[in-house]
């Protein structure tokens, strides 16, 4: 932004230390630095609002770009009644047994069953 070279930051120097004197360049010096970091830190919030209004005008744009590649792909592809692909899958209990099967038509024993009887004894 601004090209000093050493014998202009070095005139510079001069000027100041003859106008403002050297008694008071310290304190000439905190406060332009203080001027500067406020400078500093209201074009970093400027700087983030605009790459914020910019990342959100760009998903806007990709929103509609989606929103029309959607439209056009079910278009090109209608859903064609009846299809069960097309159905919605059914919700199953987690804490049961799947829904085919949560009402067996007999009761079911889960106990081994007893080993077979020797018929022929001595």
């Amino acid at each position: 932004m601004f090209d000093l070279s050493i014998s202009e930051i070095a005139i510079i120097a001069i000027v100041a230390t003859v106008v403002i004197g050297p008694a008071e360049l310290p304190r000439a010096l905190a406060t332009a630095g203080r001027w500067m970091a406020k400078a500093r830190g209201v074009m970093a919030n400027f700087r983030t609002g605009l790459d914020a209004m910019v990342r959100e005008a760009e998903l806007q744009e990709m929103e509609k770009k989606w929103a029309a590649e959607n439209e056009r792909i079910m278009r090109e592809h209608p859903a064609i009644p009846g299809d069960d692909a097309l159905q919605e899958p059914q919700m199953e209990r987690l804490d049961g047994p799947p829904a085919a099967e949560a009402a067996p038509s007999q009761p079911t024993d889960d106990r081994p069953s007893p080993p077979p009887a020797d018929d022929a004894k001595p």
